[in-house]
């Protein structure tokens, strides 16, 4: 039996922490959704579908790796994909109890559905999305942090919010 993971995530934008735990949960298993989701409380500087664009175009090079939109509830689009896991990344400790209590969470809407725990590569353990949008905002270099497309993405999106 086919085993299906999701990654779920708004990935606002997608850094090289999120393409990490890709690059090494693929292996793991026979299919990877990189779960974007639409609806979201977060205000994001893309909007659902060019999230899903950009990670699908930086993540092209793993052939059992997709990425789909999901709105509403993440258990709801696990279902329909027929996924038996959740992929969570963990940068720090302090990631894991909100971590643990979704998984939590999670299991009881889901309960044939398990959470897997997957810490970044060290080099990444400091990126995060909203770290990136405001060193971005502010002028600083990203280079560092995101693939060359997301960065040439964003500033362009940041370079139009300023005139």
């Amino acid at each position: 039996m086919a085993t299906t993971a999701i990654y779920p995530g708004t990935f606002d934008p997608i850094t090289l922490g999120h393409a990490d735990i890709v690059s090494r949960a693929a292996p793991l298993f026979d299919r990877l959704i990189v779960a974007v989701a639409g609806s979201t409380s977060k205000k994001t500087v893309f909007s659902a579908d060019e999230r899903v664009a950009l990670a699908a175009e930086i993540l092209a090079e793993y052939d059992n790796v997709s990425v789909k939109r999901f709105d509403g509830l993440m258990v709801d689009f696990a279902r329909q994909e027929q996924a038996k896991v959740v992929l969570r990344g963990l940068r720090a400790v302090t990631d894991f109890e909100y971590e643990f209590q979704l998984a939590g969470m999670n299991r009881k809407l889901m309960p044939e559905c398990d959470t897997v725990f997957l810490p970044t590569s060290e080099k990444y353990t400091y990126i995060s999305s909203s770290l990136v949008r405001e060193i971005a905002t502010l002028g600083g270099d990203i280079s560092d942090f995101v693939h060359p497309r997301i960065k040439q993405v964003l500033d362009e999106r940041l370079v139009r919010a300023k005139k």
